[in-house]
């Protein structure tokens, strides 16, 4: 991922509040111990430390837990752009997955890439930390709809 400044500036100064809000509302980024790292326009980055529950039967982080937390940067990355009182939702995401999902901590960092009115897209990357070294394991792209009246929505 490249730092390239966003696409435009927040649309919301209370941008950074808003996704935090919207965040500890979300059940499933509970469930897995995601927590958010960073929020800032139009780029935002959830990590999760492994543990057994979210591990599939080799030992190494669930592709499920891996799409979600990407989901989740790439969805809130969007609406950090997104007018006062919208939310986000999902339209569509593709994921590859390039390695396993074994570290420390597993850290996914969505960005824009392109932010309009209704739709955005924007990807996240996601990697395994370990050893004070990082491995990129998976490459999420994903478009983001703007939902007006949804305050914070975002999966």
């Amino acid at each position: 991922m490249t730092d390239t400044p966003p696409p435009r500036p927040p649309a919301d100064p209370a941008f950074r509040e808003r996704v935090t809000t919207s965040f500890a509302k979300q059940g499933l980024m509970e469930t897995l111990g995601a927590s958010l790292s960073a929020v800032e326009p139009g780029a935002v980055t959830i990590a999760l430390v492994p543990g057994a529950a979210v591990t599939q039967q080799h030992g190494f982080v669930h592709a499920g837990a891996v799409s979600a937390i990407a989901d989740s940067a790439a969805g809130y990355s969007a609406l950090t752009l997104m007018p006062p009182g919208a939310g986000v939702l999902t339209v569509e995401f593709k994921i590859n997955l390039l390695a396993p999902a074994a570290g420390d901590r597993i850290v996914a960092r969505g960005r824009v890439v392109k932010a309009g009115r209704t739709l955005t897209l924007a990807q996240a990357d996601v990697f395994a930390e370990a050893n004070g070294a990082e491995r990129l394991v998976a490459v999420l792209s994903a478009t983001m709809m703007t939902i007006e009246g949804r305050e914070g929505v975002a999966d």
